[in-house]
């Protein structure tokens, strides 16, 4: 299924500096920056709930929220595009 996952770290102090690094480096892991603080990500149930679990982890939940769209597995006819478009299609093979 396709996530769409947004975030806002407060930045003020060093601390939230590096938990907004640390949240970019786990969305990394499972999909692609379409945005600075969104990303897509084509991910099952299990690996959903283990980037939450990271993330949940990382957050300090009284500064920083994280926000996740459900856009299911007919994510193409949900998601429309304008302008330059960042980074490759996770659907389609790459060939390195």
């Amino acid at each position: 299924m396709l996530v769409l996952i947004t975030y806002d770290v407060n930045t003020e102090s060093e601390s939230g500096r590096r938990r907004l690094r640390r949240v970019a480096k786990q969305c990394v892991n499972y999909g692609r920056r379409v945005q600075n603080s969104v990303f897509e990500c084509i991910m099952d149930n299990s690996q959903c709930l283990q980037l939450k679990a990271s993330l949940a982890e990382i957050i300090d939940p009284k500064k920083d929220s994280v926000r996740f769209y459900y856009l299911g597995n007919h994510h193409k006819t949900k998601v429309e595009h304008i302008g330059v478009d960042r980074g490759l299609d996770l659907d389609r093979p790459l060939i390195l």
